[in-house]
C-alpha cells in the first residue's frame, strides 16, 4: 500500500487542506482565531447582560416584597386600631361619667360593659386567654415564675398559687406567658 492509500483510509485531517497541502497549527488558529474570539465575545457580552438583567430584576423583586410586607403590617395595624376605637370612645365616657357619678353600681356596670366589649373585639381578632388556675401544675413552657414563696399547704408545692398576668394565644400561637408565683 502505498502513501496516497493510507491518506484516503485515513479521517481527514483538520490541518489538511482540500490540495493535500498541511498547514501548521498556528497559521490555522489564526484563521479560525478571529471569528471565535468575536463570538466568544458576543457569547459572553451577552451572558453578561443576562446575568445583570436578573440581578436587577432580583433587586427589583427584593424591594416589592419588602415593600408589600411592611403595607401589609400597616393595614393590619389599621384593622385593629379602628376596632379599639370604640371602645376607646366608651372608655372616655365612662371616664366623664366617674367624675360626675353618685351611683356606684351604675359606674361598674358601665366598666363591665367597656371590657366586654373589648374582649369580644380582642377575641374576633383571635386573642384568646390562656386558662391558668390557681392550684394547677406549674408549666415552664407557658407560664413565667415571677418569684417561688413557701407553699401554703403541702399539696400547693411546685404549683400555681398566684397568677400576676393572665396570657394569652392569638391565633392558638404563645404571645404572653402567663407570669405566677410558684409554692415550693
Amino acid at each position: 500500500m502505498n502513501e496516497q492509500d493510507i491518506n484516503q483510509h485515513l479521517p481527514e485531517d483538520e490541518n489538511t487542506t482540500a490540495e493535500g497541502t498541511t498547514e501548521t497549527p498556528q497559521q490555522n488558529a489564526e484563521t479560525q482565531d478571529v471569528p471565535v474570539t468575536d463570538q466568544l465575545r458576543a457569547e459572553l457580552n451577552a451572558s453578561k447582560d443576562q446575568y445583570l438583567r436578573l440581578v436587577a430584576e432580583f433587586d427589583n423583586f427584593r424591594k416589592r416584597t419588602a415593600k408589600e410586607r411592611v403595607e401589609t403590617i400597616q393595614t393590619a395595624t389599621k384593622d385593629i386600631m379602628q376596632s379599639l376605637i370604640a371602645v376607646l370612645d366608651d372608655s372616655e365616657r365612662a371616664a366623664k361619667t366617674l367624675e360626675t357619678a353618685t351611683d356606684l353600681n351604675a359606674v361598674k356596670e358601665g366598666m363591665s360593659l367597656v371590657l366586654g366589649k373589648l374582649n369580644s373585639i380582642l377575641g374576633a381578632k383571635g386573642l384568646k386567654q390562656m386558662e391558668t388556675a390557681i392550684g394547677s401544675e406549674f408549666d415552664a413552657e407557658l407560664q413565667e415564675a415571677i418569684t417561688e414563696i413557701p407553699a401554703p399547704s403541702p399539696e400547693l408545692a411546685g404549683k400555681v398559687v398566684d397568677i400576676i398576668e393572665k396570657g394569652y394565644y392569638l391565633n392558638d400561637k404563645l404571645i404572653r406567658h402567663a407570669k405566677v408565683i410558684v409554692g415550693k
